[in-house]
């Protein structure tokens, strides 16, 4: 390989050069970038730079003759099958963004016990972009709905500080035991991890250090007397397993939550799977404006609808708000 020159785009603005390395030549380690920094080999707008440099959208990076090993492997074709099955999950997709509907059962990453999940699909939906799609943000394996995929690294970026910054807006259905006391509130609980269980979360005891708030709007759609009620949910925070935590906490678990419903028997007519929605996502668009998506229920959800007589509006397309 011979010197090259090449310009940095807006998908690795202000990353480290070292980053950058890894991202594009995916074969040098990070021993062999410091030293190629240190002997002023790798050059950024014509002057040496440590390998902790920031990188700006149009500054140039010189790349000395790299071993055969750090170039990258050209992508495997994907699987047509699995290719076919992903594009049946698409409910909007454009050059920067792809949002799925995931099914219930499908595990968004991989985990002891996990062979198959969606992280390892990806490649699938790579299409004529040359880096697969990347998760930016996470369901739970029995949770089912909107899943937001950035096509690019900046794309990814960008999504991932819009969710930890709260601009993202979420709306979850659940159809859960019971009924709440009031048509609609806020639950304001903190969550702190169990040791030993897996994922699991719990009310957090006045005082605990470790702590993290965790806050949920709710309102009733509908209900079935007082046995079962459809919730719509707006969690304000983003912890792990909050909203069926926080369910639980006001007495109306979700229905086949097998973490933190304790009662003994399914509700009649209901199926034992996990009864929560991610029906709704409006977030920032990269290229501007906001973008919103919903998601169908489910089939388990859709037979507790019916069995229950709830009514459920079906989901509207997928729509992008422009910048005023």
């Amino acid at each position: 390989m011979s010197i090259a020159q090449r310009e940095v785009g807006t998908d690795d603005a202000d990353i480290r050069l070292d980053r950058w390395f890894r991202r594009h030549f995916p074969g040098l380690t990070q021993g062999m970038i410091e030293k190629l920094c240190r002997t002023g080999q790798i050059r950024v707008d014509g002057h040496r730079a440590g390998a902790a440099t920031r990188l700006a959208v149009g500054q140039t990076i010189r790349i000395p003759p790299l071993p055969a090993a750090a170039a990258p492997k050209p992508p495997a074709a994907p699987d047509p099958h699995l290719a076919a099955e992903l594009a049946r999950l698409i409910l909007y997709q454009d050059q920067a963004v792809i949002v799925l509907d995931k099914p219930a059962g499908l595990a968004v990453q991989g985990g002891p016990g996990i062979r198959r999940h969606l992280d390892g699909m990806l490649d699938a939906l790579r299409g004529e972009q040359p880096a697969r799609p990347r998760l930016v943000h996470r369901l739970d394996q029995e949770t089912s709905g909107v899943l937001v995929l950035a096509r690019t690294p900046g794309v990814a970026a960008f999504l991932a500080r819009a969710f930890r910054e709260r601009e993202v807006e979420k709306t979850y259905w659940a159809v859960v035991r019971g009924r709440p006391e009031a048509a609609a509130g806020r639950i304001d609980l903190p969550l702190v991890r169990l040791k030993g269980a897996k994922g699991a979360r719990s009310q957090a005891a006045p005082g605990d250090q470790d702590a993290a708030r965790a806050i949920t709007d709710y309102q009733v759609r509908d209900h079935a007397g007082r046995h079962v009620s459809w919730l719509e949910l707006a969690p304000l925070t983003g912890r792990t397993h909050q909203l069926r935590v926080h369910c639980a906490a006001i007495g109306t678990p979700i229905l086949g939550d097998d973490k933190y419903d304790t009662m003994p028997d399914p509700a009649a007519g209901a199926e034992t799977r996990l009864h929560l929605l991610a029906r709704r996502l409006t977030l920032p668009h990269p290229d501007g404006g906001t973008l919103t998506v919903e998601a169908p229920l489910p089939p388990h959800m859709r037979e507790s609808f019916r069995h229950f007589g709830f009514s459920a509006p079906k989901p509207a397309p997928p729509s992008r708000a422009r910048a005023a």
